[in-house]
């Protein structure tokens, strides 16, 4: 009869119980992965100092396209108000050329010679100069402006009190606030010694009023 050699149990490592030996290896791999790696901080300093670059390259271009969007203004400014200007000096030429003719027509109007077509014509005209702009100034009995008037007469009045216009001899025009002729006017000045000869009379009718200078 053989004897048989008692065999050994070989030794297992404790496994707790409702847990498989598949437990054990997640330990070592999330230890690993809870070390973040040093690389990923660098990286993320690296894109906020990119951010950071592209926001200043932003800001600066859109402080350039701003100020050139205002050059341009002003400049669409200029141009409007220097092609306005030309314009009305180029009318304001024209309107001078035309202005022996309109005293043409003024001086038949007033002899009674602007009649049949000769007045269709010249109505004509004037209607197309003031549609230009062209305005007439200068009426006898208005105060004396030498801005806006040229004296070619003068004469003393004793019925004026103050330098008067008294005869047009020549209208004036303007365009808008611009005088392109002044009005050529005959003019008259108070009569020397009129205003103290006035104001010896205005108190001889306050003394006459009051009864008369009191006596000594």
């Amino acid at each position: 009869m053989t004897e048989e050699t008692p065999g050994f149990d070989e030794q297992q490592p404790d496994v707790p119980s409702g847990a498989t030996s598949d437990d054990a290896e997640p330990k070592a791999a999330s230890s690993e992965e809870g070390a973040a790696p040093a690389g990923d901080t660098g990286q993320d300093v690296a894109l906020v100092a990119q951010l950071d670059q592209a926001r200043t390259a932003l800001g600066e271009r859109t402080g350039d396209l701003q100020r050139l969007q205002a050059e341009f203004q002003n400049y669409r400014r200029r141009v409007e108000r220097d092609r306005i200007a030309v314009k009305e000096i180029a009318i304001a030429n024209l309107l001078t050329e035309l202005l022996p003719v309109l005293d043409d027509i003024g001086r038949a109007r007033e002899h009674g010679e602007l009649v049949g077509g000769f007045k269709s014509v010249a109505e004509s005209l004037e209607g197309t100069a003031a549609k230009m702009g062209l305005q007439q100034f200068g009426k006898e009995g208005e105060p004396f402006d030498p801005t806006i008037h040229e004296a070619l007469m003068h004469s003393y009045a004793p019925d004026v009190t103050e330098t008067t216009c008294v005869a047009i001899l020549q209208p004036g025009y303007r365009i808008g606030e611009r005088t392109i002729r002044p009005a050529r006017v005959a003019v008259a000045e108070p009569q020397p010694g009129a205003q103290t000869v006035k104001a010896d009379e205005s108190a001889d009718a306050d003394d006459k009023e009051s009864g008369g200078p009191d006596e000594g």
